[in-house]
């Protein structure tokens, strides 16, 4: 039975369960983002890349432009077919493109195996997320959206640990085979996620909306006008800046604490899992119980968030580059970021768009996010080649606006249904 939307702020079983399952969209986006990150020196080593090809593979999948391409047209087919037909095939597609990667025997196979990654991932995040937003208690829509977020930490630890193991007991001779496991470790949980998926849904909001929705209520062109495009704008503009730090330090984390001699390759690794830890613990113990309440409060969570990572990045233009440093960008910006990025950016992307329109919105936005990221992470290689002041100094910039845009011009949406939403806002 499809857990139906309620004013409440009580969570069912059934309802943390279809949350888990829905979030784990987010803990292979992120998983594998980390995994080709890990992965990125020994891919570089084992098939003779050069910097404008490792700024390319990043460009192209999960991270970035592959996952761009497959959020939009996920997104829009999820609300014009149905949330269900989506989140029902495009892991297959995931774990397909995963064994690329995995058995990569040159750079061919490694590069449409990352493609085809991205483009199915994210294809299921803003069906899986507009899934949880739609079966959500009003009271309780932010301590679920952050649960998913749990997901999105819990992908790169899982990944984290096992590279830095890996990194620990095999010969340098032999790292290339553990990245090799950690992608497959992906493939397996992607099929059980798909499985398990088999049980789910369609989502009652959706399939109400669908019989009772005129054609010109499901025109995509209704996202650029009046109150639709000021969301558009705003949720992109948040999610955008901030998803430039957070892309840049979860795919080239490792690579630039290791490439600029900050670490090896096992401290570089343990560094970057720590800030997901943080990440986490923020999650569960500050962003799930205070999300869901008053305006206040979430301006309150954000402004503070914002601040902290902004001071994450800008220490760097100060300091010297080394452990200490760079454990503390990276606690700073994960306690910062769980606070002022994804997780609020997932919940204002539910309430700010009509059912109709909800899939594609957030498509369109955490696309247009990822396409800025690839060409972004074209040249994070070449400036890395520099030093790390410029690219501190740009993202202290990018946090600043994320931050300052988030905080001044907030929706007021706290504890409101969907349907109360889009009557306020109608």
């Amino acid at each position: 039975m499809n857990p139906a939307p309620s004013d409440k702020s009580v969570v069912t079983r059934q309802q943390w369960k279809w949350s888990a399952l829905a979030g784990m969209a987010s803990y292979l986006d992120a998983g594998s983002i980390v995994a080709l990150g890990v992965g990125m020196v020994n891919f570089e080593k084992a098939f003779a890349l050069s910097k404008g090809e490792v700024g390319t593979l990043a460009a192209i999948g999960p991270n970035a432009i592959g996952c761009a391409v497959g959020a939009i047209f996920g997104g829009w087919l999820g609300d014009k077919l149905g949330r269900k037909r989506i989140y029902q095939y495009d892991l297959i597609v995931y774990a397909l493109g995963i064994l690329l990667v995995a058995f990569a025997g040159n750079r061919e196979m490694l590069f449409l195996g990352t493609v085809i990654v991205g483009l199915a991932v994210g294809a299921d995040v803003p069906t899986s997320l507009a899934l949880v937003g739609e079966f959500a208690p009003a009271k309780a829509r932010g301590k679920l959206l952050g649960f998913t977020q749990i997901s999105w930490c819990l992908g790169p630890v899982v990944v984290f640990i096992m590279a830095a193991l890996f990194g620990t007991f095999l010969p340098p001779e032999h790292q290339l085979l553990g990245t090799r496991i950690v992608l497959l470790h992906l493939f397996v949980v992607a099929v059980v996620t798909w499985a398990l998926r088999q049980g789910l849904t369609e989502s009652v909001v959706w399939k109400e909306a669908a019989a009772s929705t005129s054609a010109v209520g499901r025109n995509v062109g209704a996202l650029f006008k009046g109150r639709n495009l000021r969301a558009l704008v705003w949720t992109a503009t948040i999610y955008l800046f901030w998803n430039l730090a957070a892309g840049t330090a979860g795919l080239f984390g490792p690579y630039l604490i290791e490439t600029l001699k900050a670490g090896g390759p096992v401290a570089s690794v343990l560094l970057s899992c720590s800030g997901f830890v943080i990440a986490m613990l923020v999650t569960v113990f500050v962003f799930m119980p205070h999300s869901d309440g008053s305006y206040k409060t979430r301006r309150l969570m954000w402004g503070i968030g914002a601040v902290v990572q902004i001071a994450a990045y800008a220490i760097l233009l100060f300091l010297p580059f080394s452990i200490p440093v760079a454990l503390a960008n990276i606690l700073l910006f994960s306690a910062g970021g769980a606070l002022a990025g994804e997780a609020f950016y997932k919940v204002f992307s539910q309430e700010l768009f009509p059912t109709m329109l909800r899939s594609t919105a957030q498509g369109i936005t955490f696309g247009t996010a990822r396409v800025i990221l690839g060409i972004w992470s074209f040249f994070v290689p070449v400036l890395a080649a520099k030093g790390i002041g410029e690219i501190a100094g740009l993202l202290t910039l990018f946090l600043a606006i994320s931050g300052a845009v988030g905080f001044f011009f907030m929706p007021d949406t706290s504890g409101k249904s969907l349907e109360q939403i889009q009557s306020e806002r109608a």
